[in-house]
C-alpha cells in the first residue's frame, strides 16, 4: 500500500474561536483546544509514521506535543501570512473592502496564494516518498492548499476544503492517481492505521 500523508489541523486557539485570521502570530491553544490535542493522540495511537512534521508555530507545535509525537518542525507548514490582515475576521475585512476574498484578492503585506502552494508544494515533493505513513500537524488555510495540490489542482481550490480545528484528514492514493481518503475527521476513538 502507498504511503499516506495524515494532516492534523492544530487545536482550538481563541482566535480560531472567533474566526480571527490567524497566520504568523503566535497564539496558544485554549484549555479546550489541550483537550483536543489529547485526544488526537488517542486517535492515532495505533499508527506507525515514517516521519512527524508540525509547524513551528505554537498551536501545531503544542498540538503534536499534547498527542504524543515529537514532531520535525518544518517552516514550509507554517500558516499563510495574512500581512494587513492578521488579527482580523473576514467580515471585518469586507466590510472596508467588499467582496475581498483572498483566495483571488491581493493580501495586503502578506503572503499571496501561490506563495503558500510553493510551500505546500515543496512539502509534498520532500515526503511522497517516504516509506511509510507521513503526519502532518499544521493549520487551516495552509492544509487546505496542500490538499488541492496533493490532489494536483489549482491553489485557489483549497478554498473547497475547510478543515475545522483538531479533525484529521487522509491524503493517498487508488491506483495512480492521489485522492482524500477522510477530510475533517473529528477525533474519537482510535482510527485503524489500514
Amino acid at each position: 500500500m502507498s504511503p499516506r500523508l495524515v494532516l492534523v489541523r492544530h487545536g482550538e486557539t481563541e482566535w480560531s474561536r472567533v474566526g480571527r485570521h490567524t497566520g504568523r502570530t503566535d497564539v496558544p491553544l485554549t484549555p479546550a483546544g489541550e483537550d483536543e490535542a489529547r485526544a488526537i493522540g488517542t486517535t492515532l495511537r495505533d499508527w506507525i509514521f515514517a516521519a512527524v512534521f508540525a509547524s513551528p508555530l505554537r498551536r501545531a507545535r503544542e498540538t503534536a506535543r499534547l498527542a504524543g509525537f515529537a514532531p520535525t518542525l518544518d517552516d514550509d507548514l507554517v500558516e499563510w501570512d495574512y500581512g494587513a490582515v492578521e488579527g482580523r475576521t473576514n467580515d471585518a475585512v469586507t466590510a472596508q473592502r467588499p467582496r475581498w476574498s483572498k483566495w483571488f484578492d491581493t493580501v495586503p503585506d502578506g503572503e499571496q496564494v501561490a506563495d503558500v502552494a510553493a510551500r505546500a508544494d515543496r512539502f509534498i515533493d520532500r515526503t511522497v516518498d517516504l516509506p511509510d505513513d507521513v503526519l502532518v500537524f499544521g493549520h487551516g488555510h495552509h492544509l487546505a492548499i496542500l490538499v488541492a495540490r496533493w490532489l494536483e489542482l489549482a491553489p485557489v481550490e483549497g478554498r473547497r476544503f475547510p478543515l475545522a480545528t483538531a479533525t484529521v484528514s487522509i491524503l493517498g492514493h487508488k491506483r495512480d492517481d492521489r485522492v482524500v481518503h477522510a477530510l475533517n475527521r473529528p477525533c474519537g476513538p482510535p482510527l485503524p492505521s489500514r
